[in-house]
């Protein structure tokens, strides 16, 4: 390695995972407060001694932040230049932005689709925005921090379909679908109103009034194998309330309300117990160490 190089590394701050953290809430501070902050105040709000707190703001700015001490009446106090205030556009705040561009993975699960190519879209947008110091200091906050979430369904072949029956739900637009239910070995024809479209799980689904039940019905989006856009416009009631219609679901599949008691051995109770698998779930430790969870 040549003098240069290792001269570049030894300027650049080495960063822990610590580190990243408090930086990040100085940052955070900084851009929230337009009277800038003290050294002091700075180091309570992170919970961190003074030394480290001068090193991280040290480190920021040698990581290219344009931030800067100005002295005033109550002391010297931290803030950005105005310029950097204005190069991140409204409403975003920075750090928002920073956020944004982190949290790609989570719309891996859509694949190839309308929905994921919108978000792309708008995250290299986000870049674009972006000073070179900002996106070096993103590549550090990512080295550090992950959101992980895998596609459950290939949608690339339904492409057209959830795009049609989206804007069907966005126009309040009917629209007739040859729809193939779980259950039934045929397909059958039916009228829909989509009322929402439902992201849960790893699955899309069109929460919709069907003509033919009479009632609202959950549809699968893939097993919708025909979709034709209609004239005919519906009406949303206005106490339609997705929560409320999928309150006493277990993940998405509804029935008559029953009262359900589950026993649990006590070697997995621990874990099961960790986890909240209903709203209505209620937890009762027995006598020999097993749990009773009891659902509606």
């Amino acid at each position: 390695m040549d003098h240069a190089a290792q001269n570049e590394l030894s300027e650049k701050p080495v960063m822990r995972g610590d580190q990243i953290a408090r930086q990040w809430r100085i940052l955070r501070q900084l851009e929230a407060s337009r009277l800038g902050a003290t050294t002091a105040e700075l180091a309570r709000s992170i919970d961190a001694p003074l030394r480290s707190t001068y090193r991280d703001l040290a480190d920021l700015q040698l990581a290219g932040f344009p931030i800067y001490t100005e002295k005033t009446e109550s002391g010297r106090r931290w803030m950005f230049t105005e310029n950097f205030r204005f190069s991140v556009p409204t409403p975003f705040t920075f750090t928002e932005l920073m956020m944004l561009h982190m949290s790609r993975d989570l719309f891996s699960v859509f694949g190839q689709t309308l929905f994921a190519e919108a978000i792309l879209s708008l995250i290299e947008k986000v870049r674009s925005t972006l000073t070179p110091a900002a996106l070096s200091y993103l590549e550090q906050v990512e080295s550090a921090f992950r959101i992980t979430s895998r596609p459950y369904k290939d949608y690339r072949r339904y492409r057209q379909i959830i795009e049609q029956i989206s804007q069907a739900a966005l126009e309040r637009k009917r629209v007739q679908v040859l729809y193939h239910p779980l259950r039934k070995k045929r397909e059958t024809v039916r009228k829909i109103d989509p009322y929402r479209i439902w992201f849960f799980e790893g699955t899309i689904y069109a929460v919709a009034f069907c003509h033919l039940r009479k009632e609202v019905r959950t549809f699968v989006v893939d097993r919708i194998k025909l979709l034709q856009p209609l004239e005919e416009t519906f009406e949303m009631p206005e106490n339609f309330d997705l929560d409320e219609y999928t309150r006493h679901s277990f993940k998405v599949m509804q029935n008559e309300l029953q009262t359900v008691r589950v026993r649990i051995s006590r070697e997995w109770a621990r874990y099961v117990g960790e986890k909240i698998w209903h709203p209505s779930q209620q937890a009762r430790k027995l006598p020999d160490k097993s749990l009773e969870l009891t659902f509606q």
